[in-house]
This record gives C-alpha cells, structure tokens and sequence, in this order.
C-alpha cells in the first residue's frame, strides 16, 4: 500500500478576486514532497479555490499510484462537506465537489483532518504564490536554500534526465494551419524528409537510451526514422498523444473564430475549458506529467529522445518555467522542431533549448 499525505490550500485576493491554489503530496512515512501543484484561476472566491487545491492535490496523489490518502486542509467548509457533515449549498461549488468525490473513490482507503493554518504552511505558500502571479505581482525573492538551484550560475552536480523534445514532421494539416489533435494523418512529403532530417542529426544528441512516442502515426513515423538511425527501439506511450479537439478537429483557427466565437474566447481565457467534445489543456497538462514521470522512472538519468505534440512540448516547457497558462499561447514549435529539457533527481528542471530547426 502507497501511502501519502495530501496538503492544499486555496484563496483569492478580493473573494472573489485574484485567485490561486497549492497542494502537496507527500510520503505518509518520510513526509518527503513527491509533487506540488500549484497555478492562478483567473478571478474567483476563496473556497472554489479550496476545491481546486484539494482536485489538484488528489489528482497528483492518483499519478503516484497511491492507495491511502490522508488530506489536510485548514478550509473548514471542504473538509466537513467532504465528511458529509455540511452539505454542499452553493451552486458554484457543486461541481467541483462531484469532481472531488470522484477522484476520492478511486483511493482504497482516504481520510479527511481540518489543521489551523500554522500547520498548513506548504500549501498556503504556494496558494499564496499563485494568487500573487494571477494578480500580476512579481514574485519574492527565492528562499535561501543549501545548495543552489539548477539553472543558477552555479553548475549541477548531478546527473540530469535528459528529453529531447521532438515535435513531429509536417502533415497536410500543418500546411493548412489546421486543429491537428487524434486524427491518424500520415506525414507528407516534406514531414518525411524532416523525419530523415531529425535521424541524421540524433547521433548528435550522445548516448540515447531510448525513443519514447505518442502512438499517433505522425509521430510514430517520425519517431521510427530515429531510433533506426539511432539502433533503438520506440516505445508508445498513450499520455504523450496529442490533446483531443473534439468538434474543431481539421477546422482552421478561423474558421473554429467564425463557428465557435464563445468557445473559442473561453478556450482561450482558462485551460480547464475543453473544445466542444474535447478535451482541455488541464486534463493535458495531468497526461504530460505522468508521461514525463514515468519515462524518467524507466530510464533515470539517462537521455530519452521524446516524439511527439505541440501541446504535450508546451505544456511540459511551461511546468519546467513554472509560467502562467497564458504561456501556452505565447510559444511557437515548428514541424520537427527540438526542444531539450534536463530533469534532476532533486525535482529541480532545465529547459536547455527550445524550438531548434537548424537541422531542417
């Protein structure tokens, strides 16, 4: 049995106002932080934060494979209505508890424990930080830590994970700048010399151990070109796949503009909303991690040449710079295009570089 602590925390600055949440998930035995969540909801009150701290925090718990879960929080609303003690009145709150008891049935054993503020201090720092980066404060100084953190002017010490990020060769939708997401699309003729492009270039990346892929066939052809050029076998990994577009599949941006304008703006405004029938940068953002977590469980400290979307690429560069999700729009990947990330054992993460075409 895997047992962990889950701390979470949420506010607002204004309620409503600003608002943010933090979690953390720890070892029940060790009390050593196995993850942290933690971002800005844009303009909301205080205990839809709460909730969201304690969605994220069970969601993190989930990845880890937990079995028992003890969740603290000092939200005493949460944790009574959580017990069934209180019932849920508001109306804007009730779906977030039927996702919370959702995610609690998947845990064979789960308790809840209200704890004052003063024990809750993980999580209360990073709510705190997400709420200071949803109002567009700057944020404070880093904490004094002992041995500085990688990305420093001080040099590792350790031995990283290393991805490269390899975006897949050119389709006929990325000629036509269409919503690509679960389609099966070949590449096309130019895709399928950048494929032959990125294998001639792999011996440059030094010692890879593997070839991790999206199962999608754009990215499975792409990444078959380099693990034979490189004597490696391609292993598929569902999680890396592309985020799902639901009804704007192969629709131009334009056209998604003209047909879906309301859903496009809120698309647009919060990663939790998903295309009509899709499915939402969040829910992406949760199958990059466990993607990520579970190729550096299976090759620690090696290099691992990773194929596959502009969605699961962003979204992991945005965890390792810790941005806004406003970032995800803001970053370009061409068509086979590399982008390198290190991971250390300590948790720390490096993006060495990003969109690199001067193979192509």
């Amino acid at each position: 049995m895997t047992s962990v602590i889950v701390e979470a925390d949420g506010g607002s600055r204004g309620n409503p106002g600003p608002a943010g949440y933090g979690a953390v998930v720890m070892d029940a035995s060790t009390r050593a932080v196995l993850a942290e969540r933690s971002d800005g909801i844009g303009i909301e009150t205080n205990n839809v934060a709460e909730y969201r701290g304690l969605i994220a925090g069970l969601e993190a718990a989930l990845e880890f494979g937990a079995t028992a879960v003890a969740v603290r929080m000092d939200s005493k609303l949460v944790i009574e209505q959580m017990k069934g003690v209180w019932q849920v009145k508001n109306e804007g709150l009730r779906p977030l508890a039927r996702r919370a008891n959702e995610l609690r049935r998947q845990f064979p054993a789960i308790s809840f424990e209200w704890i004052p503020r003063e024990k809750n201090k993980h999580a209360d720092r990073l709510a705190n930080e997400a709420m200071d980066r949803a109002a567009g404060i700057a944020p404070k100084a880093a904490r004094t830590v002992a041995t500085p953190p990688v990305g420093s002017w001080a040099p590792p010490t350790t031995t990283p994970t290393r991805f490269v990020l390899v975006r897949h060769g050119s389709t006929q939708h990325s000629v036509d700048k269409r919503f690509s997401g679960r389609n099966d699309l070949p590449l096309n003729e130019t895709g399928r010399g950048q494929a032959a492009a990125l294998a001639r270039r792999a011996s440059s990346w030094g010692g890879i151990a593997a070839v991790a892929s999206s199962p999608l066939r754009r990215a499975r052809e792409t990444a078959e070109a380099i693990a034979s050029a490189l004597g490696v076998d391609v292993t598929y990994v569902d999680d890396l796949a592309e985020v799902d577009f639901g009804a704007w599949e192969g629709m131009t941006f334009g056209e998604v503009r003209a047909q879906h304008p309301d859903a496009l703006s809120q698309w647009l405004a919060s990663p939790d909303v998903a295309p009509p029938g899709g499915e939402s940068l969040t829910s992406l953002a949760r199958r990059a991690r466990r993607a990520r977590d579970s190729i550096i469980a299976a090759w620690p400290d090696q290099r691992v040449v990773v194929v596959t979307h502009v969605s699961p690429i962003k979204s992991l560069v945005r965890a390792v710079l810790e941005a806004p999700p406003v970032a995800l729009h803001r970053m370009h990947l061409d068509t086979a295009s590399v982008s390198i990330v290190d991971y250390f054992a300590d948790g720390a993460a490096s993006l060495r570089s990003f969109n690199d075409t001067s193979h192509l």
